[in-house]
């Protein structure tokens, strides 16, 4: 990951640039590594580097031999070397860098560039002979970008990694929407990304494959390995961290023994052309976070111990939390109750991992959108219904879990890759016919993911070590802000209760309008927003979580509060 800036037709490029210079800095934290911009025309392209591939040559942005065509990337590409095997003999590389395969795709498909990438991206890039500058989102938006306008500069476009970047100089501001592309010959942000399962009304009928969606997520984690950097994966404990975990740690093993790869493998590409690892394996570590004794933690150690990792545990005091709050909210960009909890305990570990020299992690954000493992899913009145719903929620996770892994991560530097939101992953799993998905007395939420990787069911065949211990396998869902420990949602709650007032939540600020907080707790985070980004521009970038009370869904979004959880009461 890094940081991106740009603008294009500024009416005095060459005047902003040190503006923009002190604008791009402000999101130096995605990027601590080097700086880097670059002026055409009327258009400026600045960049912030955090170094994962490429190390030596990879500094943005990136430019063609004629410098006609510049490039920004916040992003991985992890189908690079495919793409570089194709245009070896037509284009000029000029770095390592896996974000460079973009400008000869560009040249090729044009518009279409994005759907050839696999990857999470953000990019802008300018075409000096067209003067034309484009700009593209990751399919699900796992990496973060906004859009603006001034109403000072007219026909100037910006955009930026994050939002604070165009507070200051913007009063029009966007979040990108992912899977769209923009382009400043029409003007217009256009949907590129069309998959099959788009369409939440459709419901599909194929029939579940367990040993293909062990295998899709197999290969999916694979792919996020690619790093010249030391690596390592969050692990809560919880089903959907411990299976990465458990999968990384696998393919680490593998790895490690040159003997039992082909050259190719180690390439990054195999003999039939798949995606593989990296070409640098360090020992592989987890890293698990939470209040002193709480069950998160515990897991993590289990699962840790199981599968042979260099396990790291962090833990934190209600009270430190709590002096981050204001901290975490500036980086994540919202006000959303259900981001913020789960977000600061992330925050905190993300700082603990950058100090011992980690820059990527593999993290298990997604599963619960694609599966419907969030326990009010227990509720679907129908499978049409939970399916429609799944595919909402996928939709959203750019304003959400993607948010909080991008942003909690990112703000110490951290990059966090996501399996679960792998596009064949995607392509698979919202395609199986919802039936099989359903919470039933028989079946536990997210069954079929747990069946698949339950090794008791493959009757003897080779290679059937088990994944996870059975208790881990098969543990009920726990929501992160839960699972630090309970007591961090209860003190959020009753400092709330101490900071706004019975007639504060009664009386809603005005400039809110109808974006009204209905519990203290989001009043004072709406609060604390306002102090960092006072503007409503700011604010209609937000999604706030709403709970879908005709399934049975509290208005706290604690798991605790769902009836089916094993500790309601």
């Amino acid at each position: 990951m890094c940081g991106i800036f740009a603008v294009h037709h500024h009416p005095d490029v060459v005047g902003f640039k040190p503006k923009a210079l002190q604008l791009a800095k402000l999101i130096r934290h995605r990027g601590p590594d080097w700086s880097g911009n670059f002026v055409k025309n009327n258009t400026l392209i600045a960049h912030e580097r955090l170094s994962i591939v490429g190390l030596d040559s990879g500094a943005q942005p990136l430019v063609n031999d004629d410098e006609t065509l510049v490039l920004g990337v916040n992003g991985e590409i992890y189908n690079h070397r495919i793409i570089r095997k194709e245009f070896e003999s037509e284009y000029n590389f000029k770095t390592q860098s896996d974000c460079e395969v973009i400008i000869p795709l560009y040249s090729k498909y044009g518009l279409d560039a994005p759907n050839h990438l696999d990857g999470m991206f953000a990019f802008v890039l300018y075409d000096a002979v067209k003067d034309r500058t484009i700009a593209a989102r990751d399919p699900i938006g796992v990496t973060s970008l906004y859009m603006g306008r001034s109403s000072g500069t007219p026909g100037a476009v910006y955009f930026a990694s994050e939002m604070k970047s165009l507070v200051e100089i913007c009063d029009d501001i966007i979040s990108f929407p992912p899977g769209h592309i923009y382009d400043s010959q029409t003007d217009k942000i256009t949907r590129y990304f069309n998959p099959s399962w788009w369409d939440g009304e459709r419901v599909p009928s194929t029939p579940v494959n367990y040993k293909q969606i062990r295998e899709t997520l197999e290969s999916a984690v694979r792919k996020r390995l690619m790093s010249e950097v030391p690596y390592g994966v969050l692990l809560s404990g919880g089903l959907d961290s411990s299976l990465i975990a458990s999968i990384a740690a696998r393919e680490t093993k593998k790895a490690q023994n040159p003997a039992d790869q082909s050259p190719d493998h180690l390439s990054g590409v195999d003999d039939a052309g798949h995606l593989s690892g990296a070409t640098s394996w360090p020992k592989l570590h987890s890293y698990a976070v939470g209040l002193p004794g709480a069950p998160d933690l515990v897991a993590a150690q289990k699962v840790a111990k199981f599968i042979g990792t260099v396990h790291h545990e962090h833990t934190f005091t209600l009270q430190e939390g709590l002096d981050a709050l204001s901290d975490v909210i500036y980086h994540l960009e919202t006000f959303d109750v259900t981001t913020i909890r789960a977000s600061t305990p992330m925050y905190l570990l993300s700082r603990k991992i950058k100090a011992q020299g980690v820059k990527m992690v593999l993290s298990g954000e997604g599963s619960d959108e694609i599966f419907g493992g969030y326990l009010y899913f227990g509720q679907a009145p129908s499978k049409e219904a939970f399916h429609s719903e799944t595919v909402q929620r996928v939709k959203n996770l750019n304003l959400a879990d993607c948010l909080r892994a991008n942003k909690s991560t990112m703000a110490w530097g951290l990059e966090a890759r996501v399996p679960f939101l792998d596009k064949s992953f995607l392509e698979l799993v919202l395609n199986i016919d919802p039936k099989e998905k359903l919470i039933t007395k028989e079946r536990i939420e997210k069954y079929i993911l747990r069946r698949a990787f339950d090794t008791s069911f493959d009757n003897g065949q080779a290679g059937t070590e088990p994944y996870l211990p059975h208790e881990i396998l098969w543990r009920q869902k726990e929501q992160f802000s839960d699972g630090v420990g309970y007591s961090w949602i209860d003190v959020l709650k009753d400092t709330a209760e101490k900071l706004v007032s019975d007639e504060e939540l009664a009386n809603p600020k005005p400039e809110w309008g109808d974006d009204v907080p209905t519990t203290k707790e989001a009043y004072w985070y709406r609060c604390l927003f306002d102090e960092h980004f006072p503007t409503q521009t700011c604010a209609d970038t937000v999604m706030r979580w709403i709970p879908k009370s005709d399934w049975g869904c509290a208005e706290d979004p604690s798991g605790r509060f769902v009836k089916s959880h094993l500790s309601a009461v």
